[in-house]
């Protein structure tokens, strides 16, 4: 059902879940996950970084190709991707111009006393914004 799986990762252990899930779904069809993370940048011209912005992308990208391990041996493609810029934005927007089908993502449970405090969560943006179904892990 699911053909291009997107899951944005920051790099951590706590996206594990989302991409054993994404592999999951992924490998019962011969889908893709797509691995994305967002590099965030400064407010200063792209130029007067970009050796500091390559050095994070080249890390990136290795962190990516370790994440994407698991699927590998799972026999799941996979797909890594860095861009830079403001991540909800990113995120949604690469999924909408790569034909995304569902985003995998992490969430964090919403506290029952203060509900709207988490309404401005990077998962709560992705989920309102993008053009695809989303799952969140909690």
């Amino acid at each position: 059902m699911f053909q291009r799986i997107l899951v944005p990762v920051d790099l951590t252990d706590r996206n594990a879940p989302a991409i054993e899930t994404a592999g999951g779904l992924a490998a019962g069809n011969g889908g893709t996950v797509v691995l994305l993370h967002v590099i965030e940048t400064l407010d200063l011209p792209f130029e007067e970084l970009e050796e500091f912005y390559h050095k994070l992308e080249d890390k990136a990208m290795d962190a990516l190709l370790e994440m994407a391990a698991p699927l590998r041996e799972a026999g799941v493609d996979s797909d890594p991707n860095v861009r830079y810029g403001d991540r909800a934005e990113e995120i949604v927007g690469f999924a909408n111009e790569a034909g995304t089908d569902l985003v995998v993502l992490t969430s964090h449970k919403i506290d029952l006393e203060s509900p709207g405090a988490s309404w401005t969560t990077l998962s709560y943006k992705v989920a309102i914004l993008v053009q695809c179904p989303v799952l969140l892990l909690k």
